[in-house]
């Protein structure tokens, strides 16, 4: 599956893990929405969950993250042509949000799709290159695993709701 990252670059390069994915040909960088490819776009504000259902299209086509600052995103439009769609609940364990829900790093959402994708080895290999990367895999096994089982975007609410219903 292709990784692509509609990037802004208005965070830290030092702490940018898409910039990282890049340096090691993991993904590809575009800095404009119309040079981005057309497939499943990662996008927080979609009004589906990503689910295995996605995966024929990701698979065709590409997997295409959102990488701009927290500070921004709320206000960030991009007009990406795809199927967007919203990652569930999920932990980050990166060094700056570690712990927080849905405060995933670009990795960690493409390492998270590409798992729910069915491709969990192919997410093992983009978050080796992270010190933090395997806690990731592992804070988030069930619902990973749970999310991968659903047949489309309706039962991966489901799950995701029986998260949030633990709080």
């Amino acid at each position: 599956m292709d990784l692509h990252v509609r990037y802004e670059g208005d965070d830290d390069p030092d702490k940018c893990t898409a910039r990282k994915l890049s340096r090691f040909d993991l993904a590809t960088l575009h800095r404009r929405d119309r040079e981005t490819p057309a497939g499943v776009v990662l996008n927080p504000h979609a009004e589906r969950a990503l689910s295995p259902a996605d995966a024929e299209h990701a698979t065709d086509r590409a997997l295409v993250a959102l990488d701009c600052s927290w500070e921004s995103a709320g206000e960030k439009r991009f007009s990406l042509s795809g199927a967007h769609r919203a990652l569930p609940y999920l932990v980050a364990a990166n060094p700056v949000n570690f712990g927080r829900p849905m405060r995933l790093t670009t990795v960690e959402a493409l390492a998270a799709a590409l798992s729910i994708l069915g491709e969990p080895d192919h997410a093992a290999r983009i978050l080796a290159k992270f010190t933090w990367g395997e806690t990731f895999l592992e804070l988030n096994a069930e619902p990973l695993r749970r999310y991968a089982d659903c047949a489309d975007s309706t039962e991966v609410v489901a799950v995701q709701q029986a998260y949030l219903d633990r709080g």
